[in-house]
């Protein structure tokens, strides 16, 4: 159980984030933002964005206050000693939910506004190993499509590039859903497999890899990008399989963002406005995940973020089929390969919590 005394930096910025959602409950009241749509919007989005965490902290306050009560009467003499027994029995109960509700706070602080993403897009690519990546590539999409429906989040593929021989040499999706960057943040880094393929005659094993990037996705009004003066956009007709449609009509978009050098390519689908505002979409994120990599690393070049860090280069996991064993490197703890295949990757994904909220309070 977190001992919830001993992190007072945590308590202070709890205290700020609660001060500020009264302040935004109270400006939606006045006439002036009532008045400006816009301005209410974005104060609309922070304030519900505040709430879980707001009413988790009085909450724990109120079970503090509860605890302390508790423990008054239980070292009471005067008191009746039934009553001392009684508060004495219900001290462990009370202290272990307090606790709970306090390390899920952390989790949320460390997270900062990504706690409160419910929007991401995953870009996986296959690496080094040729078919084998592809299909490695094909194998993460479908364990994060099994993960995401235990969880009850949306998938949808936005653009793939298939593989000669299966899964994708390039896929990327979009999953929703309540603080979906929480459960998906930690898998940007590099993955690599170990097993013998299926066209491996000599039963050797191959090792191959696969990178991962995880941006949260924004509303075009979170950035400014002026699609007309700082965007090149190319159109062209796709190719590949769709029928008559896909070789006559000019449907697939590439955009350039001249300032960053970021380009998107969309030929997914056969409307060219659809792949437009899928383009868009993918653009937005990765132009605002290269300017807050940017300003992150201004803030603090020593450090090195878990979450978020978007480190393609960096292996943070082995799938070894071999052995039934997957080894996620940064907490050195290997788990049952077939659940994780299966989706089943709430347990991993709570030691990464656990370890990343003991960098951040050793930290403190």
């Amino acid at each position: 159980m977190t001992d919830f005394h001993a992190h007072p930096k945590f308590l202070a910025k709890l205290d700020e984030k609660s001060m500020r959602y009264d302040a935004i409950t109270e400006e939606m009241g006045t006439s002036q933002v009532a008045s400006n749509p816009t301005l209410l919007v974005k104060l609309s989005k922070e304030h519900a964005g505040l709430r879980r965490m707001v009413e988790a902290y009085r909450a724990f306050r109120t079970m503090l206050r509860q605890i302390e009560e508790a423990k008054a009467i239980r070292d009471d003499a005067a008191t009746d000693r039934d009553m001392r027994e009684l508060a004495e029995a219900e001290l462990p109960d009370l202290e272990s939910r307090a606790g709970a509700i306090m390390d899920g706070l952390i989790d949320d602080v460390i997270a900062g506004d990504e706690a409160t993403v419910d929007s991401i897009i995953i870009e996986v690519r296959a690496g080094t190993g040729g078919d084998e990546a592809a299909i490695f590539a094909g194998d993460l999409l479908e364990m994060y499509t099994r993960f995401a429906g235990l969880h009850s989040f949306k998938v949808e593929v936005l653009d793939s590039s298939e593989g000669e021989k299966g899964g994708f040499r390039e896929v990327v999706f979009n999953i929703k859903g309540p603080g979906v960057y929480t459960f998906f943040g930690y898998e940007a880094g590099g993955h690599r497999v170990q097993r013998v393929p299926e066209t491996e005659t000599q039963g050797r094993i191959h090792t191959s890899a696969a990178t991962v990037a995880v941006l949260p996705e924004i509303e075009e009004t979170d950035i400014n990008i002026n699609w007309e003066k700082d965007v090149l956009e190319h159109v062209s007709r796709a190719g590949g399989p769709g029928g008559q449609n896909v070789n006559k009509v000019s449907s697939a978009i590439k955009l350039d963002h001249i300032p960053t050098g970021i380009t998107v390519s969309m030929r997914d689908e056969k409307s060219q406005h659809k792949n437009r505002a899928k383009a868009r979409r993918i653009l937005a994120s990765r132009v605002k995940q290269h300017f807050d990599s940017i300003e992150r690393a201004k803030r603090d070049s020593a450090r090195k973020t878990m979450i978020g860090s978007g480190d393609r280069s960096e292996r943070i996991r082995t799938y070894n089929f071999p052995q039934n064993r997957c080894t996620d490197h940064r907490v050195n703890e290997s788990y049952s390969l077939e659940k994780i295949v299966r989706g089943e990757m709430d347990e991993i994904i709570n030691d990464l919590r656990r370890h990343d909220r003991q960098l951040a309070l050793t930290a403190s």
